[in-house]
């Protein structure tokens, strides 16, 4: 695919500016709460729901900042360390009062010392792998687009943009083996799917490849680096387009199901029939009847 993006289109902005303006323009995430439950978007829209700032979400943060944007910005958006006890010249712990002290002063996000040299080897990993190095090695970090789509008003802040190479989004995840199943459990297909069409609304229609980065927050610290296929993000496209029409209709009405006003049909023979073909067990499929295959009818959450 012959790809060149003017990276001139991508907005420059702070990171709390541009969530600041998520009352006025559809995000990714408000899109992908509403797909799980409308309920849960409405409530988080309206400040019912606050978000949390874990330490696992600080870390993820700071790896993005350390990898994507480099070390000054790191340094400038995170104060590191922490003070050192002069007696034994070791770092104060995180729960002692000294480094609450210190932290308190800082004005800004602290991450402890094992907290940096956890983020150092992150760092240390991707480097390690070389296509992902190659994806980031000409680009810019945390471009800002909006543009309307689907009838709404949309704004997304990319991890990477390459000009030739298309989008590019960072993860840390605790263990890379399971990437793949936690990028379904997590909805990053749909993630991706919608920053591909709002950038498509900038630069003439055209959809652009999708690179997904994902880096362990613990040894060995592997690296590994996805091409989301084409046909993933298609589908993934039509169920945002449909989501963001019933999310337009919610709006109109006001109206904000759970998604589980009906009564549903839990059948544990048929999940019990698929976990035994998983494991190989495949006579077990031969003697059961066409109707249990084919699952229970689940209605659709809206």
């Amino acid at each position: 695919m012959d790809v060149n993006i003017d990276l001139s289109i991508l907005e420059v902005e702070p990171a709390q500016e541009y969530h600041a303006k998520a009352d006025r323009f559809l995000t990714s995430h408000q899109l992908l709460d509403f797909i799980k439950c409308p309920w849960l978007h409405r409530k988080k829209c309206i400040g019912l729901i606050e978000e949390t700032d874990s330490a696992s979400y600080l870390i993820g943060r700071a790896a993005h900042v350390r990898i994507l944007e480099g070390r000054e910005a790191y340094e400038a958006a995170f104060a590191l360390g922490g003070p050192v006890n002069p007696k034994t010249g070791k770092p104060f712990g995180a729960g002692t009062k000294a480094f609450a002290e210190w932290a308190e002063a800082q004005g800004k996000p602290v991450l402890f010392h094992e907290q940096v040299e956890l983020v150092e080897q992150m760092a240390t990993g991707v480097a390690m792998n070389n296509q992902a190095v190659d994806l980031l090695l000409y680009g810019r970090a945390e471009g800002v687009v909006r543009a309307e789509y689907c009838g709404t008003p949309c704004q997304i802040r990319i991890d990477w943009v390459h000009p030739h190479r298309g989008i590019v989004d960072f993860k840390t995840c605790d263990d890379l083996t399971w990437f793949e199943a936690d990028a379904r459990r997590y909805g990053y297909h749909r993630q991706m799917a919608f920053y591909r069409a709002v950038l498509a609304q900038v630069i003439g229609g055209q959809m652009v490849p999708v690179h997904l980065i994902a880096v362990e927050k613990k040894e060995p610290f592997r690296c590994g680096v996805w091409r989301v296929s084409d046909d993933t993000l298609a589908i993934a496209q039509r169920e945002n387009e449909a989501a963001i029409r019933r999310l337009l209709v919610c709006r109109q009405k006001d109206q904000w199901p759970t998604g589980y006003e009906e009564i549903r049909v839990l059948d544990v023979a048929w999940a019990c029939l698929h976990a035994r073909a998983a494991c190989g067990e495949s006579h077990h499929a031969a003697a059961t009847p066409r109707a249990l295959l084919a699952g229970p009818g689940l209605p659709e959450a809206s």
